[in-house]
């Protein structure tokens, strides 16, 4: 299972072997936070001369690490060092920086959590609704999100007995989707809202959620009753579905006058920490 998370308004992937039951966190976005620099290239370049650095010395922090695929910036699944709460600990003392202390705790927190998850999933919920809430997100919004994801989920089983494979195949009958009902690809309506890697269903208005959700179940019932099977007739099903919700988009706009594509998020400014200090 793989999830991003946020610190501090910097996303942080983490992968979860459920033999094991240990949280492998991304070594380079963890070096990101200490750092506290956006560039993703700083921290590699960080990581780099880190890591020889540790090689030589001899310190088992490097060894300890492993290697998993992890969704990158431009969408892509790619190889990633990867690192447990543990090992992530010896690294960050190699790292001044006076975040050290908040997101080792963080780490920590976060990692018990999920084992909190596996006996009672209702914790995973709860803990999505109140992290909504902390960052002033409707009663109405959250229940549209949480109503969302539902329909996100149903689609992806579907494609998962199907004959589509997780990762790359899955995000690309999503951008097939979301181009066709937004006239915009993710990476392009996530540029629009000035989101780097954070989720974009996380910044979505009510409209853009309930049309996204609309997309999405109509690719379902449309691949359920076609009995789509592998990518080219799931491509063929993501379009219909998608076309239908662009149809309503266009009804909707074009009697209010109003786009239902926007470019607000719900990013935390620094004029907006201050307020809420």
């Amino acid at each position: 299972m793989n999830e991003i998370l946020q610190f501090d308004d910097f996303p942080v992937r983490r992968a979860y072997d459920e033999k094991k039951q240990v949280w492998y966190f991304s070594v380079t976005d963890v070096i990101r936070v200490l750092l506290q620099h956006q560039n993703i290239q700083i921290s590699r370049n960080y990581w780099k001369v880190l890591k020889n650095r540790l090689k030589k010395d001899g310190s088992e922090a490097v060894t300890n690490c492993n290697q998993l695929k992890m969704i990158a910036e431009d969408g892509k699944s790619r190889i990633t060092d990867v690192a447990d709460i543990q090992t992530l600990f010896r690294i960050i003392q190699s790292v001044p920086s006076p975040k050290a202390e908040p997101i080792k705790l963080w780490l920590a927190k976060v990692g018990y959590e999920r084992l909190q998850e596996s006996v009672d999933p209702e914790l995973s919920v709860n803990r999505a609704r109140e992290n909504w809430q902390q960052h002033g997100r409707s009663e109405k919004w959250i229940q549209q999100r949480m109503t969302g994801q539902e329909t996100r989920n149903k689609l992806t089983d579907y494609w998962k007995d199907h004959g589509v494979e997780k990762g790359s195949e899955f995000a690309i009958l999503t951008n097939i989707i979301h181009k066709e009902w937004s006239d915009l690809s993710v990476q392009e309506h996530k540029k629009l809202k000035g989101l780097n890697t954070q989720n974009l269903r996380d910044h979505m208005n009510e409209a853009e959620l309930i049309f996204t959700a609309l997309a999405e179940l109509s690719t379902r019932q449309i691949a359920e009753t076609m009995e789509a099977s592998g990518m080219k007739e799931n491509k063929n099903a993501s379009k219909a579905g998608g076309s239908i919700a662009k149809q309503a988009r266009k009804n909707l706009e074009e009697k209010t006058g109003i786009n239902v594509i926007s470019g607000e998020n719900y990013l935390i400014t620094k004029s907006n920490k201050k307020n809420e200090k």
